[in-house]
Order: structure tokens, then sequence, then C-alpha cells
């Protein structure tokens, strides 16, 4: 299920440092980030230790997490809209399906900001009016499209005028498109679009070492400015974290993070919350060759799951045997849920709950 989350920000954020935190793809990071030329993917485990409690009491060859991809796109500036490179960096956010916004909220000499003072708030608007510039570009070629069709009497297009203009409006008022309130059906209009301002963000603020548990007056001033738009803020210290995923061993890891106060690090909240953020669950298969975490939408019904492992189960789908993962945990293995009539047999209407433990049975 290819489905992107992009990292944006302006540049010297910290978008690449956290990227590489995150990502198996290492990318040169420095102090003129600015000067990058092109995006960066990677494609992201998601934590799950679901998958290591199953294990235990089902020995397995091997363990696969899913993943997610993520793309650490070049920082935009003011104008970026106007720029060139600017203009094909916001079309590369166009392409993902949600959006991980960096803010920077830590001070440094080494890395002087690119407007010469650390404001988060001002960072967060200036991106997030290069996004509506961008919608609003958009929204209006399109009106101009639906005009000369309306010429003809097409009422269609004349429909399609009407809502258009009112997302035009919405965003001359530097608002999000995703805020207006429209009608399901009239959706339809802007669908093609794709624009940058439906899509789902989560903000992540990039401190220094010791703001990463408790943050700081830059993080206190993002929680205030996003303060009743249901935005959700997280709290990373990306250089640090940066330095701990560079060590190989996991219990030296352990160590480094508790030294600075977390449990885990504070980039799998992250991945994790990305996952959610594309509107992903997962579902689990188990067995002595692999446990396995596989990706779906919410919603999909179990056909619609078995079809994400092979074509072939999807099509030939005949049942589903379905485990929730704690009964499975709580009673031990598969033949005791079955026992305790805890192995239930659903059909092609049952919509996969996260976490469920699925046998597909199938014909073709």
């Amino acid at each position: 299920m290819a489905l992107q989350c992009g990292i944006i920000g302006i540049a010297t954020v910290g978008k690449t440092t956290i990227f590489n935190c995150i990502s198996d793809t290492k990318v040169e990071t420095g102090p003129f980030g600015s000067g990058a030329s092109k995006a960066n993917m990677g494609v992201v485990k998601v934590p799950d230790q679901r998958l290591y409690e199953l294990e235990k009491h089902q020995p397995t060859n091997k363990i696969v997490h899913t993943t997610v991809e993520i793309v650490d796109i070049p920082g935009l500036a003011k104008g970026s809209t106007k720029g060139e490179g600017g203009g094909r960096f916001l079309g590369e956010i166009r392409n993902t399906d949600a959006l991980i916004h960096v803010i920077r909220c830590f001070d440094s000499d080494s890395i002087p900001h690119i407007e010469g003072s650390v404001d988060p708030v001002r960072d967060i608007e200036t991106v997030n009016l290069e996004l509506q510039v961008k919608d609003h570009e958009s929204v209006e070629k399109k009106i101009d499209r639906f005009k000369k069709v309306a010429k003809s009497g097409d009422k269609d297009a004349m429909k399609g005028i009407e809502v258009l203009e009112r997302y035009k409006d919405h965003l001359e008022g530097f608002n999000f498109a995703r805020t207006l309130k429209v009608r399901d059906e009239e959706k339809r209009y802007i669908d093609d679009l794709f624009l940058l301002t439906m899509k789902p963000v989560m903000y992540v603020c990039n401190v220094d070492e010791k703001s990463a548990l408790t943050g700081n007056k830059y993080v206190e001033r993002v929680k205030e400015f996003l303060s009743g738009q249901d935005a959700e803020i997280l709290v990373i210290a990306g250089a640090i974290e940066a330095e701990i995923a560079e060590l190989e061993n996991i219990d030296d890891r352990k160590a480094f993070l508790k030294d600075i106060g977390l449990e885990e690090p504070g980039v799998d909240k992250l991945v994790r919350a990305a996952y959610k953020l594309l509107d992903l669950q997962t579902f689990l298969t188990v067995g002595p060759k692999e446990i396995r975490a596989w990706t779906i939408k919410k919603g999909m019904t179990a056909p619609q799951a078995a079809g994400v492992i092979h074509s072939d189960l999807e099509r030939g789908f005949i049942r589903a045997e379905v485990m929730k993962y704690n009964d499975f945990i709580t009673l031990g293995s598969e033949h005791a849920c079955r026992d305790a009539g805890k192995l239930y047999i659903e059909g092609k209407n049952y919509i996969v709950e996260d976490g469920d433990i699925l046998n597909i049975r199938f014909n073709v």
C-alpha cells in the first residue's frame, strides 16, 4: 500500500536530520539545507511491539514489520510558489498523502536560521501561506476552465464554478481547504486538484537535547498558536536522536535514551503517528515461518485485506478465521483460542480491526 508522508518545513529546521533518524536512507545534512535540490525518499518500519509479544507464544523464523514511505522535501521559503525550484517542491508535496510539518524550536549559532531569528509561529505561517497560495492558483485555473464550458450552458460546470468559488474565497481568508464545509458530492470538483491544504498535517517541534522531555518556550508558542485546530504536536530532539540512531547495539541505544529521560525514541512515536495520520491500521498473520504485520486502510473488508497479502486470496476468498490479539496473548495459541470459542469465522462483509490475526481460506 504505497502511501506517503511528506516531511515539510522551511530550510534549516532539521527536516533531514529527523528523516535520517527514522529512515535507513541516510542523507547528508548541514547548516545550509536550503541548497537541497531534490526530495529524499525512505521506507520506514512501523514499530510494533505486538509482533515480539506474539513470538513468545509462536516461535517463528522471522518477524516482518509493516512500513510507510517518508519523503523529505527540500525546505520552503517565502515566495516558493514563484521560484522554479520551490514550485517543483510544492508539486512533490502534492504527490504525498499526509504531511509532517517540522518546526524549528531550538537555538544554534552554528546553524543560522534562514530568517535570521528563531520564530516557530512565523515559520508555520510562512509554510501555510505558500501552500494556500499554490492551492488558490490551482482553484483559479480550474474555475477558468469551467467558465469556458459553462458558456454553452453546461449545468455541471456552473455548479463546479459555484463550489470552486467558495474554495477560492476560503483560501483567500488564509484558511486550509480541508476546513471548508462542503457536501460530500461537492468534493468531486476538487478531487483532481490534489490540493495541498486538503492533506492531514501533524506538527513536529524539533528541540535541543535538554528540551526533549519537557519542551521549551518555542514549543509552548507552537501549542498556543495551534490550539483549537485539533492538531497533533510531537516534541523530538532531532540531533540527539540522530546520534542514537547511529548506534548499532540496541542496549547502547536504550542506555542513551534513558540518560536523556526517554523510554523510547521520539521518532518511533512519529512513525506511528504518521501511520495513523494516513488513516492506516494493521492486521497480523502468525505462523512458524513468519509473524507479519500488514497495512490496510481503515474500513477495509476481510477480502480486501486478503488481497493485500495476494490478489488470489481476494479473488478466491471463502472466509476469514479471526482471532483478537489480546485473546491470542492471553490464551497463548490458535488452538487455545479455538477451544475457548475465541476464533471467529467471518465472511465477505467483515470489517477488519486493528490487531486482528487472520487466517484466510480461499479457493482459486
